[in-house]
């Protein structure tokens, strides 16, 4: 049986997340090596008072995946693919050795810091579920202007899509939607516009750091957020990382490229479980389990004996 290991994005974040992740040696090593490397305590960034800053958000989500696939590694297992979402893809490239975790938590944070100069609170995120994609395009089409622009970003199930953009300009989409059968549709708690074209300055800021570095080819198949492709090419896997800030992530394509290329095993890294949920939803026949909500223990012994619980 085929795994894959994901990596979620912003949003999964709670107050001490860090704090709860699994007893290991790894994490302990993985957690350290972070605060050294940022020169503060990586732990106290994800206390709530912290995770209002963006750039908190995504170091600390960036050190949970990386510490506890590093744990996983430790006791001989290994992925058949890696994935993350959004911010998670760089837990991914660590992961898969493209590149190393300094490299990683430094373009993390410029990323973070960078979608931070850029908030502002006329701007933000919302989801829409219960219609397509190709309805809720139709709806943006009419409603986006260049004085008040809107998005349709992640596509993260068939039917559960967010939007980027001017809120009021959202907000006009919302209510046209909730009377033509979206089951939920709200605003987000975000004013960062992220994975639509409002964030091209940080993709340009983020493929001149990336091109400063030496990547490596994976050791594990890296799956694409921006077009859902499997990735081999370390540059191409550099390029999604940069791009995908201002492209939508298409995760649900993506989850859909494991499950054709015979991932029956998804596990996700902490924090939360949103991901396996999506699996779950997704691919009822296959196993999904997250470290968060099934345990560190039993996620490894699954691993283990391929799915065999």
């Amino acid at each position: 049986m085929k795994t894959a290991w994901t990596f979620p994005g912003q949003g999964s974040q709670y107050d001490r997340f860090l704090h709860h992740l699994p007893h290991h040696e790894k994490v302990s090593e993985t957690i350290d090596e972070a605060s050294k490397l940022l020169g503060e305590d990586i732990l106290s960034l994800s206390e709530e008072r912290h995770l209002a800053s963006t750039r908190n958000v995504q170091l600390t989500m960036l050190t949970a995946g990386v510490a506890v696939a590093r744990a996983l590694l430790y006791e001989g297992v290994k992925p058949d693919y890696v994935a993350g979402h959004s911010v998670g893809a760089f837990g991914a490239a660590v992961v898969s050795n493209v590149m190393t975790f300094e490299q990683a938590l430094l373009t993390v944070k410029l990323r973070g810091e960078l979608m931070e100069s850029l908030q502002d609170e006329r701007y933000g995120m919302a989801v829409v579920i219960g219609l397509r994609e190709e309805q809720l395009l139709a709806v943006v089409e009419t409603i986006h202007s260049e004085e008040q622009p809107v998005y349709v970003s992640n596509r993260n199930a068939p039917k559960q899509l967010t939007l980027s953009g001017h809120k009021e300009a959202m907000e006009h989409v919302l209510d046209y939607v909730r009377q033509r059968g979206a089951t939920t549709a709200k605003l987000l708690n975000v004013s960062t516009p992220s994975h639509s074209s409002l964030f091209l300055p940080v993709q340009r800021a983020l493929e001149e750091r990336l091109n400063s570095y030496t990547l490596n080819r994976p050791n594990f198949p890296f799956i694409a957020n921006r077009h859902a492709r499997v990735l081999r090419n370390v540059e191409a896997i550099k390029q999604d990382l940069a791009e995908s800030i201002a492209l939508p992530v298409r995760w649900h394509d993506a989850t859909t490229v494991l499950y054709e290329n015979g991932v029956r095993l998804f596990v996700e890294m902490p924090p939360g479980d949103v991901l396996k949920k999506l699996a779950s939803s997704a691919f009822p026949d296959a196993a999904s389990y997250s470290i968060e909500k099934n345990g560190f223990s039993d996620c490894l012994y699954v691993l283990q004996h391929k799915g065999v619980y």
